[in-house]
């Protein structure tokens, strides 16, 4: 018999249960490093596949995945045994969209989005940390990052003000 390390098994269960399939970003999730970058990447890429969406469009389209991530990220976390895992990305996937439903559409706003998107997501600002580590289930997990995604946008679309560009 085999002993296989906890990354190994964590990715046997994620495979295995569809339950976890969109919490983890279709794998993305399962990445050894800084998985909630490489949720915000794929993010990015569906972003740039998908052809320009109108904000009327885009906003409740997001609202329902924000939605439908609440419930499916708590039941992931539940199987898991774990608050947030690391490995759950939808949530990055949700708040990078929004960023950028609201972020002109060219590489140079794009990448300032991302920056933006990944800062606010790591620091936690007052009160996207009480919001991560207050809110149980599914909507603590996806609200820290909509919250990032809001100050993210904010400062994107202050940026834009400026006089500057």
């Amino acid at each position: 018999m085999t002993a296989h390390s906890p990354r190994t098994e964590l990715a046997r269960q994620v495979l295995r249960d569809p339950v976890h399939w969109l919490p983890f970003g279709l794998g993305s999730g399962l990445l050894p490093v800084a998985p909630g970058t490489w949720g915000s990447l794929l993010a990015l890429g569906i972003f740039w596949a998908l052809p320009p969406v109108p904000l009327a469009i885009m906003l409740p389209a997001l609202g329902v995945a924000f939605a439908f991530g609440c419930i499916i990220c708590g039941i992931s976390a539940r199987r898991l045994g774990v608050h947030d895992h690391g490995g759950i990305v939808f949530d990055e996937i949700v708040g990078m969209l929004l960023v950028l439903s609201v972020t002109p559409r060219t590489a140079g706003w794009t990448l300032l989005a991302f920056l933006l998107f990944r800062v606010f997501d790591v620091v936690k600002p007052s009160p996207i940390r009480e919001a991560d580590h207050r809110i149980p289930g599914g909507l603590g997990i996806m609200l820290d990052d909509v919250l990032a995604a809001i100050y993210a946008a904010l400062v994107v679309r202050g940026v834009m003000l400026l006089p500057l560009f």
